[in-house]
């Protein structure tokens, strides 16, 4: 069994023939939930409902991903021995009755998904079929939703705090952790996480799982089925428009196997470079040192336990790992993932709508087509629309960024990242674009994370090559993050002045309104709005 180690699990019991375990397509672990209690034999089901990849333009390969993952789970379930119902049906409700129709008396079993309202909407589709549905605890985190409300209930800090969750975290599992101390002395090494890596630096490797042919006509299939984004082509001079196969740039595990063997790369080849260079960007270099786990994590193939322990261990091997690469790691999976998860609980359902600084604009075009003549943007998108996949401060610092600084609603930001990148559900993307990304609720986050140009020039090479001055905040040529930037804190004044991490910023717009270039700063945003409705948003001009 793998499960929370954090927390309790209520016990129940699975016979695989009166008790069914239903195995949602992000749940894909052989060992956890009600599939880890069913002995070999039991019947399984499973269904493929495809009427929700046609409502969004979902990422070519964010669909292939999914959909390939569950008919591999399938065949290896089988494999295994047990007997596997694969309902593919237009919608969940379809394939319930479908499966209710051929065994009434049974009750399906399954994990909760971690999606708000999803667990009492499959309950009612269940009845609804004629049948029932038990909603058992996801199993597929390290913490139980039972054990953070409790140490939210009685803890004497902020509960709604990154770092104090994640010490809560490391203290209960232990992890880097040596009589009850951090190991190396802080709990915290992202000071030094922020290098720019030398010209002359080589990244390591990237694992490649390969491609079958189970993933290939899936890949097809998808092209045929439905309108997806990304790049359906196949070779140099492909029509993105035309479908087809995109499978030979496919880069994502389908496998419980070869996500655990991507696992094992990363701890063995990139992990050492993760720590230092994990906040840099450089253009061409999609992945840099990071470990590309994510989408394996929130389907299911990875239990995060596993991702912590194995570089836990790695680190207790071999003393010589850097542990601003051990502790980086770990804290995005042990601390920020399951901080996302008990947040999205919390503050939803008004964490979907919020926009605390009315924030109302639409989001601009380039974000689905790349066309513009800013160099960090364009190749951003250029990296998901090629991958289904950026970092995590090209996802922050790039492109929520400029989306807060134009004004774009939250929700509408939120929908393109769900749809468009391959490791993104609700639950994951809700909090991470709606508070992280926008400072749109006021949860946890304690101050908008914007930036101008300066940010970006410094953590990447996009500006070496841009057609915008990064040093230059109005007239021709002037980079559009700094006007953005600085209309931005002018517009949000009354919200932001009082904000005391804010004190410094606002001392220089004092400055700025008292030599007049605010007004100047002001004429840029209007045109530069201006040239954004007309289509026009990617030259100095």
């Amino acid at each position: 069994m793998t499960g929370p180690v954090v927390g309790t699990v209520d016990s129940y019991d699975i016979d695989g023939d009166d008790r069914v375990p239903w195995v949602l397509g992000t749940q894909l672990h052989p060992e956890a939930g009600p599939l880890g209690r069913a002995p070999v034999g039991s019947r399984v089901l499973m269904i493929e409902a495809r009427e929700f990849a046609g409502r969004k333009p979902y990422h070519h390969q964010k669909l292939t991903l999914l959909f390939s993952s569950m008919r591999h789970f399938r065949d290896e379930l089988r494999e295994r021995g047990y007997e596997v119902e694969y309902v593919q049906a237009p919608t969940f409700g379809d394939g319930l009755a479908a499966y209710f129709e051929q065994y009434p008396n049974s009750t399906l079993v399954a994990m909760r998904s971690p999606s708000q309202g999803s667990a009492e909407r499959l309950q009612e589709l269940s009845e609804a079929a004629g049948g029932s549905l038990d909603v058992v605890e996801n199993e597929l985190f390290v913490s139980t939703r039972r054990a953070f409300d409790e140490w939210a209930n009685d803890a004497d800090v902020d509960p709604f705090t990154h770092e104090n969750v994640y010490r809560w975290l490391r203290r209960e599992t232990g992890v880097l952790l040596a009589d009850g101390d951090p190991i190396g002395g802080q709990w915290n090494f992202d000071e030094d996480n922020r290098e720019f890596p030398p010209e002359c630096w080589e990244p390591p490797a990237t694992y490649d799982p390969g491609v079958d042919d189970l993933t290939r006509s899936v890949s097809e299939w998808v092209s045929e089925t439905f309108d997806p984004w990304g790049e359906p082509g196949i070779g140099e001079g492909s029509d993105p428009a035309d479908g087809g196969d995109s499978a030979d740039d496919f880069v994502w595990p389908v496998t419980r196997e070869s996500a655990l063997a991507r696992l094992d790369h990363f701890v063995d080849e990139r992990l050492p470079a993760f720590g230092p260079y994990q906040d840099a960007m450089r253009r061409g270099d999609w992945a840099m040192a990071h470990s590309l786990l994510s989408p394996s994590v929130n389907l299911g193939h990875l239990h995060p336990w596993e991702v912590v322990t194995a570089i836990e261990s790695a680190a207790a091997e071999d003393p010589g790992l850097p542990l601003n690469s051990v502790e980086g790691i770990i804290r995005q999976v042990l601390g920020w993932r399951e901080f996302m998860r008990h947040v999205y609980r919390h503050a939803m359902p008004d964490l979907a709508g919020a926009s605390q600084l009315d924030a109302t604009r639409a989001l601009p075009d380039f974000y689905w087509t790349g066309d513009t003549g800013m160099e960090c943007l364009s190749a951003s998108v250029d990296d998901v629309r090629e991958r289904g996949y950026s970092h995590h401060i090209q996802r922050l610092m790039v492109l929520a960024n400029f989306a807060t600084l134009w004004g774009v609603e939250p929700a509408e930001l939120n929908e393109w990242f769900h749809a468009t990148y391959v490791d993104a559900y609700h639950w994951v993307t809700t909090p991470n674009v709606i508070e992280m990304g926008q400072y749109a609720h006021g949860i946890f986050a304690t101050k908008p994370y914007v930036s101008s140009a300066n940010y970006i020039d410094r953590m990447s090479d996009y500006c070496d090559t841009c057609e915008y001055d990064p040093d230059r905040d109005t007239g021709k040529g002037a980079c559009p993050f700094n006007a953005l930037y600085w209309d931005f804190l002018a517009r949000n004044e009354d919200e932001l002045r009082s904000n005391h991490r804010m004190g410094l910023m606002y001392g220089h717009v004092d400055d700025k309104r008292d030599s007049g270039t605010v007004s100047e700063i002001r004429d840029r945003v209007a045109t530069l709005r201006d040239r954004a409705s007309d289509g026009e948003l990617y030259s100095q001009t």
